[in-house]
C-alpha cells in the first residue's frame, strides 16, 4: 500500500469518513486514520456517532418506545398483550447489531471507493505545505505523507469538575447506553439533547428519572412555544422530574449508588440519591494528541481548532471540520463540512449553509427545528407572522394514535419568506426536511401552502401551518 496520499483524514466519524469518501470520488488518493475499537477489540469506524452516540441511542429509543407502546398503547388498537416482559440483554444485543451493521457499512464504502484505512491515533508529525507527515500510533506505528490533511477528530463528553466518569455509577453517553439493568432511580445532570433522550429511554423502561439542569430555562435553544409544550409532555404525561436552575455542589459515588447535593436559586439545599448518574453537560473538542502546538496549529481558548469560513486552519493544506471547529456539534453538520472541504481540495466550490442546519431531539414526541425562533426574531426587531397547526387536527396523526404537538411556521411579515420552522410531534425529524429544502430555495410560506401534500399524511400539518401564516388554515 502506498503511504503517500493527496488527502489524509484524521478521524473516522461522520465528518471524517464522509470527507474521505468524497475526496476519493473526486479522484484524490485518500487515506483515513482512526483509532476507535469496538467491544471486541477490533477497529470500529464511525466515531462517537456510530459507536456510542447517534446510532445506538436511536436503536434504544426505538426499542424502549416499542416496549412502552406494548404496555400502554396497544390496547387502544384492540391488541391485548399478556405477560409483557423486558429482556434488556436482548435489547442491548439488538443495539450492538445495529452498530456493527453501520461499522461494516463504512468499511464496505471505503473498499468500494478505494480509501486506504490505517488503524491508530493520527497526529501531525512535521513537514509542511504539500508534504505533511502524519504519524499513526497503533499496533504498527507508521508514518504517511499527505498533500492535504483534514482533521475530524470529534469531541468527548465534558465531565463535572472533580467527578470522573467510571461508566459504572457515573456515566457519560457511552455508559448511559450500556446500563446492564434498569436502575430504580436514575439521575441525569443536564436536560439537553443527550440528557432528554437517555432519560426518556430509561423512564420508558421503568426507571424513576430526575434531571437536574443548571439553566433556569428549559430547552432555551428551541422556540419557546415548543419548549413549553415539551415541558408539559415530558413532566406531566411522561413522569420525568426536571429541576431547573440546579447548582451542583457535590457528587459522591458510593459502592452502590450516587448522591448529588444541589441547590436551586433562592431555595434550600437538596440531596438526590440515585442508583446511577448520567452526566450530560456538553462536549469538548478532541484536539489533545494531535501535536498541535509543535506543528503550529492554532487553537482557541476552549481548545477548538481555529478555522476560516472554508475550514482552513492556520497551517497551509491542513483543514478541520465537525466538532473540533466552531458551529453546532451535529453529525450532519460535520458531514456537510467534510464534503465541502473535499470538494475545495479538489478545486471545486464546497458549500455549507449554517442557517439551514436542522436540529432534532429524538424524544417521543420528536422535536425538530430549522432557522430562527420567535424569541430570536423579537430580539432582532424583525417583523414576522406565525402560522401554527396542531397534530390533534391531523387525520394521519389521529390514525397513528399520536396527536401531541404542532407545526409552527415563522415568516417575514413583509416578504413572507420562511425564517424558521419548529415542530414537536410524530416524525418531526422527517418532516423538518421539507422546511430545510424550502429555506434553501428562499421559499415563502405561501409556496408551501400551494403545494399539494398527500392525504392522509403528517406532512399535511406543514401545509396547514404554512396556510396559517395568512390566516387560511383549512382544518383548524
Amino acid at each position: 500500500m502506498s503511504k503517500s496520499f493527496d488527502v489524509v483524514v484524521i478521524g473516522g466519524g461522520p465528518g471524517g469518513y464522509v470527507a474521505a469518501i468524497r475526496a476519493a470520488q473526486l479522484g484524490l488518493a485518500t487515506a483515513c486514520v482512526d483509532d476507535w475499537r469496538g467491544a471486541d477489540g477490533k477497529p470500529a469506524l464511525g466515531g462517537t456517532c456510530t459507536n456510542v452516540g447517534c446510532i445506538p441511542s436511536k436503536a434504544l429509543l426505538q426499542s424502549s418506545e416499542n416496549y412502552h407502546h406494548a404496555a400502554h398503547a396497544f390496547a387502544d388498537h384492540g391488541i391485548e398483550v399478556k405477560g409483557l416482559a423486558l429482556d434488556l440483554v436482548k435489547m442491548q444485543k439488538r443495539k450492538e447489531k445495529v452498530v456493527r451493521q453501520n461499522n461494516d457499512g463504512i468499511v464496505y464504502l471505503f473498499k468500494k471507493n478505494k480509501v486506504a484505512f490505517f488503524h491508530g491515533r493520527g497526529s501531525l508529525a512535521g513537514g509542511g505545505a504539500g508534504a505533511w507527515q502524519v504519524a499513526v500510533a497503533g499496533s504498527a506505528n507508521e508514518s504517511i505523507t499527505a498533500r492535504n490533511v483534514i482533521i475530524a477528530t470529534g469531541s468527548s463528553p465534558r465531565p463535572l469538575p472533580g467527578v470522573a466518569f467510571d461508566n459504572r455509577l457515573v456515566l457519560d453517553n457511552a455508559g448511559a447506553l450500556a446500563i446492564p439493568e434498569v436502575p430504580g432511580r436514575l439521575g441525569v445532570i443536564g436536560a439537553g439533547v443527550i440528557g432528554l433522550e437517555m432519560g426518556s429511554v430509561w423512564r420508558r423502561l421503568g426507571a424513576e428519572v430526575t434531571m437536574l439542569e443548571m439553566l433556569e430555562a428549559f430547552l432555551p435553544a428551541a422556540d419557546e412555544a415548543v419548549a413549553k409544550e415539551a415541558w408539559k409532555i415530558f413532566t406531566r404525561d411522561q413522569g420525568l422530574k426536571i429541576v431547573l436552575g440546579a447548582n451542583i455542589a457535590r457528587v459522591t459515588a458510593g459502592r452502590k449508588g450516587v448522591t448529588v447535593e444541589y441547590s436551586v436559586k433562592g431555595g434550600a439545599e437538596h440531596k438526590l440519591e440515585c442508583d446511577r448518574l448520567i452526566v450530560s453537560i456538553g462536549r469538548v473538542p478532541n484536539t489533545q494528541g494531535l501535536n498541535a502546538a509543535a506543528a503550529g496549529l492554532k487553537l482557541d481558548g476552549r481548545g477548538f481548532i481555529e478555522v476560516d469560513a472554508e475550514c482552513r486552519t492556520s497551517l497551509p493544506g491542513v483543514w478541520a471540520i465537525g466538532d473540533v471547529v466552531r458551529g453546532p456539534m451535529l453529525a450532519h453538520k460535520a458531514e456537510e463540512e467534510g464534503v465541502a472541504v473535499a470538494e475545495r481540495v479538489a478545486g471545486h466550490h464546497g458549500h455549507v449553509d449554517f442557517n439551514t442546519i436542522p436540529w432534532v431531539i429524538y424524544t417521543a414526541p420528536e422535536i425538530a427545528w430549522v432557522g430562527k425562533t420567535e424569541q430570536q426574531l423579537k430580539s432582532e426587531g424583525v417583523a414576522y407572522r406565525i402560522g401554527q397547526f396542531p397534530f390533534m387536527a391531523n387525520g394521519r396523526a389521529r390514525a397513528l394514535g399520536d396527536t401531541r404537538g404542532f407545526v409552527k411556521f415563522v415568516a417575514d411579515a413583509a416578504t413572507d419568506r420562511i425564517l424558521g420552522v419548529h415542530i414537536i410531534g410524530p416524525m418531526a425529524s422527517e418532516l423538518i426536511s421539507e422546511a430545510v429544502v424550502a429555506m434553501e430555495f428562499g421559499a415563502s410560506s405561501e409556496d408551501i401552502a400551494l403545494i399539494c401534500h398527500a392525504h392522509p399524511s403528517l406532512s399535511e400539518a406543514m401545509k396547514e401551518a404554512a396556510l396559517g401564516v395568512a390566516g387560511r388554515s383549512l382544518n383548524n
